[in-house]
């Protein structure tokens, strides 16, 4: 088939996600325009590395490989890369699915050599069957999902979401890897903002670079139950602000806050008045929903100050590295 080269990185760390595993990787398996690989990249859980060995022994285009890096996501996603052995290098998480055309559309995303990222879609699959009714749309990234107020369609952005996006190569041989210490940890406060933070990185690097939200390249990502609680809402929201302030260390508060002023100016207002119109409609949830951007808001800020003040005293806790192939190309890490 013609076209770059893909290989998928899907990091995983615990086996309560075993069947999530199993899944995702089939959804790989089953694409239509197939990958040239799968590499699984195990976060220091030597159980599930072994199991995840055994499962996989005889499929060829399966790999799976421990992080040889520090432990947490950038790290296990910087060792997929230097892995891999595609043109383009692409992330899903391990508890989504891809359909069945997402590297394809992905693929025709790089038919323009400026183009430098390309990302898709992320629709939740909510635990309970149905969204919580106060859980309002313009937060769907608290469950790392594609939220309401982004632009439909292909459209250029800032940067792409991390659990479904695809980079090309050179990207990272421009800007490295994802930086270690901003993103998630296994059980540790639900920090993020790895990928933007590589994102404004590179397109430092590269100012000609192009990076593409590709609104056909769909995931459909798993949330589990507790996630659905407004306990989880917002400690997701209070660590987004601490890790907003880290990037916004990284690369400065212009660039680092771009996006979210747009959004918090724009798109939220709207959400919170279509909340209150449908409370004074007797529609179930606009009341919940308009109280939860307000609040969503409010706690996001608290720790970006929060973080703000932790950084400039102790100064940031994070690095970025280079990332180049292994030697021999069948895995391993800078």
């Amino acid at each position: 088939m013609s076209g770059p080269d893909i290989s998928v990185v899907i990091c995983v760390y615990t086996e309560d996600r075993w069947e999530d595993i199993l899944a995702a990787v089939a959804s790989v398996r089953a694409q239509s325009r197939p990958a040239r690989e799968t590499l699984l990249v195990v976060d220091h859980n030597e159980t599930l590395l072994e199991r995840l060995v055994g499962e996989y022994k005889e499929a060829g285009e399966v790999r799976v490989l421990a992080n040889a890096g520090p432990r947490g996501l950038s790290a296990g996603r910087n060792t997929g890369i230097a892995a891999s052995r595609g043109e383009i290098i692409a992330f899903l998480d391990d508890d989504a699915v891809a359909e069945r055309d997402w590297l394809g559309h992905f693929a025709a995303g790089y038919e323009d050599p400026r183009v430098m990222a390309v990302g898709g879609r992320t629709t939740p699959i909510w635990a309970s069957g149905r969204r919580p009714a106060w859980f309002p749309e313009e937060f769907d990234w608290v469950v790392g999902c594609t939220y309401r107020g982004l632009p439909p369609g292909l459209i250029r952005v800032r940067n792409v979401l991390g659990g479904n996006a695809s980079f090309r190569r050179t990207a990272f041989e421009a800007a490295g890897g994802f930086a270690t210490g901003i993103g998630r940890d296994g059980g540790r406060r639900p920090l993020g903002c790895e990928e933007t933070e590589l994102c404004i990185r590179l397109t430092r690097a590269r100012p000609d670079a192009v990076l593409l939200i590709d609104d056909r390249a769909v995931i459909h990502h798993r949330v589990p139950e507790p996630r659905e609680h407004f306990a989880y809402f917002r400690a997701r929201t209070y660590a987004e602000g601490l890790s907003k302030a880290l990037v916004a260390r990284s690369v400065g508060s212009s660039k680092g806050l771009e996006s979210e002023r747009r959004y918090t100016t724009r798109v939220l207002p709207l959400g919170v008045a279509r909340g209150l119109r449908d409370t004074l409609l007797a529609r179930p949830g606009g009341a919940g929903r308009a109280g939860a951007i307000v609040a969503g808001v409010l706690t996001a800020a608290g720790g970006y100050v929060l973080g703000s003040v932790r950084a400039r005293r102790s100064g940031a806790r994070f690095s970025v590295v280079p990332v180049g192939r292994t030697p021999d190309g069948e895995g391993g890490a800078p």
